[in-house]
């Protein structure tokens, strides 16, 4: 029996296959090892909310960003490989794509492994930086050192898994992610209640699981890869040139989804700081329920973007613009469906996701409920803008992409942030990044509809 039977590989073909048949093959697979994913952390936060209490759920989510920058740089790396990838496979470039692939690995790994020491030599340092209070700081310091032996293998998973599905294994990739969150619930349990570890428990349990995700993807690209494989590197000067060339040609294409990353760690790190002088350590523990929501929202919304990349970077790169169309009315379609779920479920449901994190009793639980239905807003304009980004990456038009990225996540959160809690009270600190989508999703809409006519007018 081949290896590829024993992985359950599919039949993709990007450039022929009816697109929305093909899109289905790869969303469904993506989707759930997204949301497996993206419960990594929310796992900790329930176990960490019910085991040690508030302040035990806080400090995580004080660390949190630094795990989102990661996944960040792996999606950065993991998409431009991908999409440049593609291209070569369009174009029957086989030993280009594998020597991009090979490359995204290694320049990955040597960036988090750098970013972890830095991390190593001064945790109080790093935690105090990212907003953590006198309170809250032992239990911060104490989950990101137990936290960074396993950022090396969630880059490489981020990294791997977009390649994996390029090469025609989603469920594999989906397997990847589910099997991690699933190690990590089991983990989590046993590691802060029986052996009552608290906050450094649960971080021990997620460095576990994202080394098993890791070994995972390593193990596919060693054994059962169909065409995309490991290239060994040169290391020559021309070689080593060639390595950073290509790097920022994958970082650029890719860095408007580090930067959705890096915009959850400023959305988190700005609303922490408003959030904690205006209600205290409840009102950071009631936003940080929101919080654990958000990596929820973009897995689902990037799942779409995933999903539709390689068939429109195929299909770009064999020229075939019309088959890109229909892609992008596809993930738009999937982006409204996916959003207005998100959106309905959150805010009918907000009492239960609470419940899920704090006890009844907490002075953050009822802020948290009051807060949710607000925040949920955010979905489905939220799900729109990634996939149009997405879209922009897929076709290496990085600019665009980058610019409504900055404006989501930066220019909008932050106005928004410092604005609307003098214009709302507490409410505008709730719809603040709820705005900050809608707002955006008015500008991408907007330049989209005028690229349009400006285009017709030509041909015209």
């Amino acid at each position: 029996m081949k290896k590829d039977r024993n992985l359950q590989r599919d039949s993709l073909d990007f450039g022929n296959e009816n697109i929305p048949k093909l899109f289905r093959a790869l969303f469904f697979p993506t989707l759930v090892g997204m949301v497996f994913n993206a419960l990594l952390t929310i796992i900790d936060g329930v176990f960490v909310g019910q085991g040690v209490g508030a302040n035990g759920i806080a400090a995580v989510n004080i660390v949190a960003p630094l795990f989102m920058v990661v996944t960040g740089i792996g999606l950065m790396l993991g998409i431009g490989a991908s999409v440049i990838a593609s291209i070569r496979l369009a174009n029957r470039e086989v030993k280009a794509a594998n020597i991009i692939g090979t490359q995204a690995f290694v320049v990955g790994v040597a960036i988090v492994a750098a970013l972890s020491l830095l991390c190593l030599s001064a945790p109080d340092g790093v935690v105090t930086a990212l907003g953590s209070s006198e309170a809250l700081r032992a239990d911060a310091a104490g989950y990101l050192l137990w936290l960074l032996p396993g950022m090396i293998f969630l880059l490489v998973q981020c990294v791997g898994l977009m390649l994996i599905r390029l090469d025609g294994s989603p469920r594999y990739a989906m397997m990847c992610n589910v099997t991690a969150a699933v190690f990590n619930i089991g983990l989590d349990y046993l590691l802060v209640f029986p052996m009552d570890m608290g906050v450094a428990g649960a971080a021990v349990a997620t460095s576990v699981s994202c080394a098993l995700g890791g070994i995972m993807v390593l193990v596919y690209f060693v054994k059962y890869s169909s065409t995309l494989k490991f290239y060994r590197l040169k290391l020559s000067v021309t070689s080593l040139l060639l390595t950073l060339r290509n790097t920022g040609y994958m970082a650029k294409i890719g860095f408007a989804t580090l930067l959705t990353e890096l915009a959850m760690s400023v959305m988190m790190l700005t609303g922490n700081h408003v959030f904690i002088h205006a209600l205290g350590e409840d009102g950071v523990a009631a936003f940080s329920i929101a919080c654990y929501l958000f990596p929820i929202m973009f897995s689902i919304s990037n799942a779409v973007a995933q999903s539709v990349q390689p068939i429109i970077s195929y299909n770009f790169g064999a020229g075939d613009m019309g088959r890109v169309a229909k892609s992008l009315r596809v993930a738009l379609v999937a982006a409204l469906v996916c959003g207005t779920v998100v959106t309905v479920s959150v805010a009918a449901g907000a009492r239960l996701i609470v419940s899920l994190f704090l006890s009844p009793e907490s002075g953050a639980f009822d802020i948290a409920c009051a807060g949710l239905p607000k925040y949920a807003l955010c979905g489905l304009f939220f799900a729109l803008n990634i996939a149009f980004i997405g879209y922009y990456q897929s076709l290496e038009k990085s600019v665009r992409a980058t610019v409504f990225t900055l404006l989501r996540g930066i220019v909008f959160i932050v106005s928004m942030f410092l604005y609307l809690p003098h214009l709302l009270g507490v409410s505008g600190m709730w719809l603040a990044i709820p705005v900050s989508e809608m707002l955006t999703t008015a500008v991408i809409v907007a330049d989209f509809m005028l690229t349009r006519r400006r285009l017709a007018r030509t041909r015209s």
